[in-house]
C-alpha cells in the first residue's frame, strides 16, 4: 500500500489549493501543488508522479513545510547570493589603478598577466580567466590592432582601394 505524508494544519486545504492556482513562480506553484495534493490524501508516488518530481524532493518540501510553514516553500534560489567576489572593492581599485599603466614586463595587459597580479594579491592561485574576467569586469577592452596580412601584396591592395581590382570575368 502507498504511503501517504502528514502535514500540520499550517493552512486549510483550500487555502492551499487557492495557493497552487495563484501563485506566479512556477517553482512555487510546483510546491504548493505538491503541498495541496499531501493535504487532501494522495499518496506520496501518486504525488511524485503527477508532479514529475522524485518522492526523495517530495519528502524534502514537507519537511521544509513541516519546519517553516508556508515561507518554507519556494524557490530559495531567488534569495541566494552566491559567492563573494574575489576581490573586494580596494582591490578592484588597486586593480582599475595598476591596468592603467602598462605592465611591468611591457606590452598590453592580459588575462594571465592580470591573474598573476591577482595571485599575488590574495595569495592563492588564480586562472587566467578569471583575470580576463576582472578585466572586463572593470571596463577595459583589448587594446590590440587588428591583424594585418603579412603576405599581401600592397600593388593589389591599393588597386582594390582604388576601385580598380574587379574580377577578370566582369571586365
Amino acid at each position: 500500500m502507498a504511503r501517504t505524508l502528514t502535514l500540520p494544519p499550517h493552512l486549510p486545504i483550500d487555502e492551499l489549493e487557492r495557493r497552487y492556482r495563484t501563485a506566479q513562480d512556477p517553482i512555487a506553484r510546483s510546491h504548493w501543488q505538491i503541498i495541496w495534493l499531501l493535504a487532501r490524501g494522495d499518496p506520496t508516488a501518486t504525488v511524485a508522479d503527477v508532479t514529475s518530481y522524485s518522492v526523495n524532493w517530495v519528502r524534502e518540501l514537507v519537511r521544509r513545510y513541516r519546519e517553516d510553514g508556508p515561507a518554507g516553500l519556494g524557490d530559495r534560489r531567488h534569495t541566494n547570493p552566491g559567492a563573494a567576489p574575489l576581490l573586494d572593492p580596494t582591490q578592484q581599485a588597486q586593480l582599475r589603478a595598476v591596468l592603467a599603466v602598462p605592465p611591468p614586463d611591457g606590452g598590453l595587459w592580459t588575462g594571465r598577466k592580470v591573474a598573476v597580479w591577482m595571485s599575488a594579491q590574495l595569495g592563492r592561485p588564480v586562472g587566467e580567466q578569471r583575470g580576463w574576467e576582472y578585466v572586463r569586469k572593470l571596463g577595459f577592452t583589448p587594446q590590440r590592432p587588428r591583424p594585418r596580412a603579412t603576405r599581401a601584396d600592397p600593388d593589389a591592395q591599393a588597386a582594390f582601394k582604388k576601385g580598380g581590382s574587379k574580377p577578370r570575368s566582369m571586365r
